[in-house]
């Protein structure tokens, strides 16, 4: 389920969330879906509101678990805790942006609250919205998320400074290179990091063809070449390994 912060006409109410799963069981021609997300907190609701909202879905056999998108841990935190205390069924899992240029939340923020309540981290955009791969340098292109109108703010990050500096630009020239000693594409290499995270228990892909797909699924094959030397390189590579403040830890 999407919360738009510009859309004055949605928010996450239990009618919204209700009627959106019907909405999109009816579209997938299906009695249930394995997991609901809910995309992004509405300010204007409670979150014991959707906790209620999605347990419902779960005890009408809607839908078999509920997860959360872009919560922040302290968000996670509190819809964990109303499901304990008023006797309903927690998140699963967050779905959040993990990719080699967005690191902290997935490996500072995530892992200590995970560890307590049991919940699983699956990412999203393992190639940074088409950075990593080059793909915005040459126009967006057909069916891609860039080129959808609802999603255009997707382009306009893409274009920004601070995606196109000359550190990043080296960075991937570097990574590149590295694929190529690897034998293996950038896009590849790029998945092979995000499932050999000890934080991530899956990466989610997108692919505009079943040839592209079938590419992206070869990463498989590359995480055991990810060694500590390689890792390491890696690492050397981004220089962006995030740190606990000292006062987190």
């Amino acid at each position: 389920m999407f919360y738009f912060r510009l859309d004055s006409d949605r928010g996450l109410s239990r009618k919204f969330i209700l009627e959106a799963i019907d909405a999109s069981l009816q579209r997938l021609q299906m009695e249930y879906v394995d997991i609901v997300y809910i995309n992004r907190t509405d300010p204007m609701c409670p979150i014991e509101e959707v906790v209620r909202a999605c347990t419902h879905a779960i005890n009408h056999g809607k839908a078999m678990y509920w997860g959360t998108s872009r919560w922040t841990a302290m968000e996670i935190m509190e819809a964990y805790t109303v499901a304990r205390q008023c006797h309903l069924i927690p998140p699963s899992a967050e779905q959040t942006e993990y990719h080699m240029f967005q690191r902290e939340k997935v490996e500072i923020h995530l892992p200590e609250l995970f560890h307590k309540i049991g919940t699983g981290t699956i990412t999203w955009s393992p190639q940074a919205f088409g950075l990593l791969t080059g793909k915005f340098d040459e126009g967006v292109q057909l069916l891609s998320r860039g080129s959808l109108k609802s999603l255009s703010a997707l382009q306009d990050r893409m274009n920004t400074d601070d995606s196109r500096n000359p550190k990043d630009q080296m960075k991937m020239r570097e990574l590149n290179h590295l694929a190529d000693k690897l034998g293996c594409s950038i896009t590849q290499l790029t998945i092979a990091w995000c499932l050999k995270s000890e934080q991530v228990q899956c990466v989610l892909l997108g692919a505009l063809s079943v040839d592209h797909l079938y590419d992206q699924l070869q990463a498989l094959q590359i995480i055991p070449k990810l060694t500590t030397n390689i890792s390491n390189e890696i690492e050397k590579i981004l220089d962006n390994k995030p740190t606990r403040h000292p006062l987190q830890r």
